[in-house]
């Protein structure tokens, strides 16, 4: 195909980009058209022409709807990533000529959910409070992917994703983590442990992918022995659990107080030796102009969040206090 033809493709490719992915995602012309609001013969119409100027088809029938061909879904792909830049831009946009109404979306590890996330989103809107928040929960690698994807804006991960050319980030605090074991447990009287006595004990740890069981494997190779994984699990919380229930031991941040966990219950912690820390970080997509509202929380979290002084909440370019 020579350069001309492929800036025919490109210019005839715009239009359709976000019909194909509509495709790609229902299976189904009409329901395609439907969501797009625009009638189902238009849309025929158009993955014809594109399928012609092509020289391959981009879908075939399959049962009562369709599926994307081979063509199809390479161009289908490049559309979803297109379309994710585009709507950035246009966001981007609204929120400079309305700063105040802009939307973050934040993603964090389910633990950092308990209190850092609402105590940072509530003093973020004492002083914004016209910016929406939509928030998502996963694993440490469910959020960098996500980041480099362009799903979120901003995440709270632990360890900080430092060897990532495609992120960048910001120690928030560090984080102390201890051996939790239950009541009986022979180290429960013990001051501190060291690693290497972990060996032979049944871990309950999180699945991999999440940060703490990175730590845990890393703190287990580096005392020269390979863990025994009794359970894994998604959340903390399951995992402490578990210990509680004296099915094993964890290495986890020490239990916080709330209306429905007391502090350690349950549980004994106590502090490894040497001590050992996770750093909490926020992370974003690196080279990525942020929006004014995304730009203006990632401020905000840089002076309230743990192990930073605190100053008055910074109200959006615009607005007021």
């Amino acid at each position: 195909m020579t350069h001309d033809s492929d800036e025919r493709l490109v210019a005839h490719l715009a239009p359709a980009l976000a019909l194909l992915a509509a495709v790609g995602e229902t299976g189904h012309v009409t329901r395609a058209a439907e969501l797009l609001g625009i009638p189902q013969p238009t849309a025929s119409r158009r993955l014809a022409a594109l399928a012609d100027l092509v020289g391959a088809p981009l879908v075939v029938p399959s049962g009562r709807g369709i599926r994307l061909t081979r063509a199809g879904r390479t161009l289908a792909a490049a559309s979803g990533r297109a379309l994710t830049t585009v709507a950035a831009a246009a966001r981007e946009v609204r929120e400079e000529i309305d700063p105040g109404s802009g939307r973050v979306v934040l993603g964090f590890l389910h633990l950092l959910g308990r209190s850092l996330v609402p105590s940072l989103i509530r003093g973020f809107r004492a002083g914004n409070p016209g910016v929406r928040f939509s928030l998502a929960q996963g694993s440490r690698q469910d959020m960098l992917r996500a980041l480099r994807e362009g799903e979120i804006d901003l995440a709270f991960v632990a360890p900080m994703p430092l060897d990532d050319p495609e992120l960048s980030s910001r120690p928030l605090a560090d984080q102390e983590l201890v051996l939790s074991v239950p009541p009986s447990h022979r180290f429960a009287t013990r001051d501190r442990v060291r690693a290497a006595e972990l060996a032979g004990e049944e871990l309950v740890t999180l699945e991999h992918g999440y940060g703490l069981r990175q730590i845990a494997d890393d703190l287990c190779a580096s005392a020269g022995f390979e863990p025994r994984i009794a359970f894994e699990g998604q959340e903390s919380e399951t995992v402490r659990g578990l210990v509680a229930a004296g099915l094993g031991v964890a290495i986890l941040p020490r239990a916080e107080s709330g209306p429905l966990l007391e502090a350690g219950a349950g549980v004994v912690e106590i502090p490894l030796s040497p001590p050992v820390y996770r750093t909490i970080g926020v992370s974003w997509p690196a080279g990525e102009r942020l929006t004014p509202a995304v730009r203006a929380f990632r401020d905000h979290v840089y002076d309230h969040a743990p192990g930073f002084r605190p100053t008055p909440p910074r109200p959006l370019p615009g607005t007021a206090l």
